[in-house]
């Protein structure tokens, strides 16, 4: 009878160290796809930035000399709360430098 007790234990114990790692796991893989969406929204809204500024220079012949130049004239809405995006404009006739940052990362 004793070892009947033993291989209940360990099989009891076996059962709550899986449930245990399945939740760890699952935990884990949650935080990194929130990350993920985050850093594809950051590239997004990079890429609608870059577009906006472009058709700017196609439509006007020079690159908007500030972010809120496109919000004003081109409609462009960027989600400030999550979303820190750095404008830099060195010249009319140059692209500009844009840098998406995640906000809270």
């Amino acid at each position: 009878m004793y070892s009947d007790r033993t291989k209940k234990k360990t099989g009891l114990l076996a059962a709550v160290l899986v449930v245990l790692f399945l939740f760890a796991l699952t935990a884990f893989s949650f935080s990194h796809m929130g990350r993920d969406v985050s850093e594809e929204g950051a590239a997004a809204i990079r890429e609608t930035v870059r577009r906006s500024a472009l058709q700017c220079y196609v439509v006007e012949g020079v690159f908007p000399p500030d972010l809120q130049y496109l919000e004003k004239n081109y409609g462009l809405q960027v989600n400030t709360g999550d979303y820190l995006v750095v404008y830099d404009c060195f010249a009319s006739n140059l692209p500009p430098s844009i840098r998406v940052i995640v906000r809270g990362m």
